[in-house]
């Protein structure tokens, strides 16, 4: 007996969609809702179950054919599948390792909502290593995040399944560990050639250092508290390690021997001829691959046209340094300029509603709320964790929700749902020192405010020249919605808000 397995319902207005993976291919065994493929449409990832357990018989829709609602996608051939299935698809709950005898199955752990893989980035421990329970073994990485996947039992690594830069899907087997003889030992034992790897902490903090942090120290031969943490309470990461070994600040130590450093850690020698021996090349993350593919598709889609206009910040300035100090006492955060330039654009998105809008097929969605996303730079890329009903936010509660984001965005402990639904997008290159750029929507957004380096310079003002803390301003939009009229309103509203933050308190 076999079982259709079609199209499903994918949403309003929405008539067809492309496959883009098939998971499965024929003669594998599939679970009852063990995820087959996925199909895009011009708005939202679809993923396709499985209805029944049993075993992929002919696939009729290939990966990059479009195919309508109730279209049929593949067939399954049903019986047997209860005995042949992993064990890993079947079980409801990803993290639970599966135990067999003495060893215990390392899991790729839940992704995310909607992400079905992931590639092995970095292993931390090697084949024999001892490990104890909760010992972070291996990092992955998602086109969003990075998740790092913890030893689920003590004992000794036996097997690594997945390698790095394998790429894995959810619920795969990544290793073994066997678990007799090693159960009882809690830290690698000291004779153990990668005793490097174990926990390190900050200069007596009780905050675990990120592993890959931890992993790149014992390359080098670096001490942690040789090593200037960025993370949240002073945590090492991977992108502080690199920065020590690259400027050779960091002293090369290590405890309880004087083990030089790895040849690898060191400078590559110069090469005499070749250009390709003087060239490395290295696999783009996903989270980097997902970032040039949307930010293309920005282009693609929309009209992008930006704006451009300069405020005196002069009477920000004022109000933040005469009430910082009350601010930071009273709601234990400190008063930044991006809660008055949040502020400043939920004022003229009021007055500009299509620059807070979006196209849908033939439709504009106009949102009665604001989802204020905060373009973030971390060392794997750009992220732009959403605030959400940020309208609703008083300056101490934007404040606090963007320390909050940016915090999580380093240590890259997003999760998905915080990266999306946003419907304007501020993005602050000043603090790289950009004087002027255009950025790019993120779609399906219509608006994005681009703030800049805060410069002094001369000013004609009632007929004098004076000197004032100037910065430029952009607004990029798309103008299949936003007119170049309801462009130019919205920036020189947030001009005014600015200059004079009164009109702000008076909804002017």
């Amino acid at each position: 007996m076999s079982t259709e397995v079609r199209v499903p319902t994918l949403g309003e207005s929405v008539t067809e969609a492309t496959v883009a993976t098939w998971f499965k291919k024929p003669g594998d065994a599939v679970a009852v809702d063990e995820m087959l493929c996925e199909l895009e449409t011009d708005k939202v990832t679809v993923e396709v179950p499985s209805p029944v357990a049993g075993t992929l018989g002919e696939i009729v829709a290939s990966e990059g054919d479009t195919v309508g609602v109730s279209a049929l996608l593949a067939t399954i051939a049903e019986g047997a599948a209860s005995a042949t299935a992993p064990a890993a698809a079947a079980s409801p709950v990803a993290e639970t390792p599966a135990e067999t005898g003495g060893s215990v199955d390392v899991m790729v752990p839940t992704l995310g909502e909607s992400v079905t893989e992931a590639t092995v980035a970095s292993w931390f421990k090697a084949v024999g290593d001892t490990v104890a329970q909760d010992e972070m073994l291996c990092e992955l990485e998602t086109d969003k995040v990075s998740v790092e996947v913890p030893a689920p039992a003590a004992g000794v690594l036996t097997e690594i399944i997945a390698a790095e830069g394998a790429t894995v899907e959810a619920a795969a087997k990544l290793a073994v560990i066997s678990s007799s003889g090693g159960a009882s030992v809690a830290v690698p034992n000291s004779n153990d050639s990668n005793n490097s790897d174990v926990v390190i902490f900050q200069d007596g903090k009780d905050v675990e250092n990120a592993p890959s942090a931890n992993k790149l120290m014992a390359e080098a031969g670096l001490t942690a508290g040789s090593v200037a943490g960025t993370g949240r309470d002073g945590r090492v990461m991977k992108e502080d390690v690199q920065k020590a070994i690259a400027a050779g600040t960091a002293a090369v130590t290590t405890s309880g021997a004087s083990t030089p450093a790895p040849a690898a850690a060191a400078p590559r020698a110069p090469v005499a001829a070749g250009d390709a021996s003087r060239e490395e090349r290295v696999k783009m993350t996903r989270l980097r691959q997902t970032i040039a593919r949307r930010l293309k598709e920005s282009q693609n889609t929309a009209a992008m046209l930006t704006t451009y206009n300069e405020v005196d910040m002069t009477e920000v300035m004022a109000l933040r340094n005469e009430y910082k100090d009350l601010f930071l006492k009273k709601h234990g955060v400190k008063l930044g300029f991006m809660s008055f330039f949040t502020k400043a654009c939920i004022h003229a998105l009021k007055e500009v509603p299509e620059v807070n809008a979006e196209i849908d097929g033939t439709d504009v969605v106009y949102k009665n709320y604001v989802h204020m996303g905060i373009a973030a730079g971390t060392p794997t890329g750009l992220v732009v964790p959403v605030i959400r009903d940020a309208d609703a936010m008083s300056f101490a509660g934007i404040e606090k929700a963007i320390a909050e984001k940016g915090a999580r965005a380093r240590d890259g402990k997003l999760s998905m749902e915080e990266m999306q639904g946003g419907s304007f997008t501020i993005s602050n290159g000043g603090v790289y020192g950009s004087l002027m750029s255009s950025p790019i929507l993120n779609p399906p957004q219509s608006g994005i405010l681009g703030m800049h380096k805060i410069q002094d310079r001369p000013m004609a003002i009632n007929g004098q020249v004076v000197i004032r803390p100037m910065m430029y301003l952009a607004l990029s939009y798309d103008h299949r919605i936003v007119d170049g009229k309801g462009a130019v309103t919205f920036l020189v509203r947030v001009k005014e808000a600015l200059e004079d933050p009164r009109r702000l308190l008076m909804d002017l």
